[in-house]
């Protein structure tokens, strides 16, 4: 079904003032491709404060957009899975930001043959928030706490953070095959991701590679499996996943970076990949205020934790 839209006026907020013309047409036509984005503006269909424009153009503050009727504009792709029931994914929210708890098994964006994820799939429950971005990425197989920006003016401020190794601390809850070696603290070893057309990315312990810092702890451990809690300090894709496999103590049910052998053999085989993003503690940033949130296991892992008598949380 396609729909098509009125001329449109839009006012330019402080919140929005600083991004490119073309890049807000792009957030602003959801569906439309580029191409058509850059043909209306090459056509002077888009004007600034009654003028034409170039689409490196900045916007600010106060100044009226107009876009002309769109015609054949896709609708919005449906909210899908567990966005169904949105409410009992949110952890935490105010005006500056959403904390959902992500359920494994779900892309953070459409993309790679997905059509719709998180983002795509809360703009659409949520059209009257116009700048939902994403703050950070957690792996599609992941679940957990996941930031999702309100403001551009905070996810500025979140993402100037994520940068600085320990300002804003997340912690993951992991089961690794093996006992994990209690000495074995943290791991500083180098990664390097390859993205190959056509081809997911993927990430090896290299020297050529970006720093990365994990640190661990074992919270219960016996010969098969550990349960253990890691904290990134830095933000390479896949970094714990591959830290846990340079450790020969790959994370249970990695059908990427882990042991197929090692997952097969198991009496209870886990129905997902053992990893959750638990805990997210931000700092007071600008005028905002310091916050804690925490995200409950699902079904699933508590399942396989409750199959496993000597390892609990």
């Amino acid at each position: 079904m396609e729909r098509a839209e009125k001329v449109r006026l839009i006012e330019i907020d402080a919140e929005t003032a600083g991004q490119r013309l073309d890049n807000f047409l792009i957030r602003t036509l959801k569906g439309l491709p580029k191409s058509r984005v850059y043909r209306i503006i090459r056509k002077g269909e888009v004007r600034i404060n009654g003028r034409r424009a170039k689409p490196q153009v900045r916007l600010n503050d106060g100044d009226k957009v107009r876009i002309p009727p769109i015609r054949h504009l896709p609708d919005r792709d449906q909210a899908i899975g567990s966005f169904h029931d949105l409410d009992a994914l949110i952890l935490f929210e105010d005006t500056h930001l959403i904390v959902i708890n992500k359920p494994a098994g779900m892309a953070v964006h459409g993309g790679s043959g997905i059509r719709t994820g998180v983002i795509e799939s809360l703009r659409h429950a949520r059209p009257d928030v116009p700048a939902l971005e994403l703050v950070h990425r957690l792996d599609r197989g992941t679940s957990g706490c996941l930031m999702i920006a309100k403001r551009r003016s905070y996810l500025r401020l979140l993402q100037d953070a994520l940068r600085q190794p320990g300002t804003i601390s997340k912690r993951y809850t992991a089961v690794v095959h093996g006992s994990w070696p209690l000495p074995l603290e943290s791991i500083e070893e180098p990664l390097l991701t390859v993205s190959k057309a056509g081809l997911e990315r993927f990430t090896r312990v290299d020297e050529a590679g970006k720093k990365a810092q994990t640190e661990f702890r074992v919270v219960s451990t016996d010969q098969t499996l550990s349960l253990i809690e890691a904290r990134p300090m830095t933000g390479r894709t896949h970094q714990i996943r591959v830290h846990c496999r340079w450790a020969r103590h790959p994370v249970v049910g990695d059908n990427r970076y882990g042991d197929e052998l090692l997952d097969g053999g198991l009496k209870q085989r886990p129905r997902r990949m053992l990893l959750h993003a638990r805990h997210i503690t931000i700092p007071a940033l600008g005028e905002r205020p310091a916050l804690e949130v925490t995200a409950p296991l699902d079904n699933d892992f508590e399942e396989f934790l409750n199959s496993q008598p000597n390892i609990n949380i």
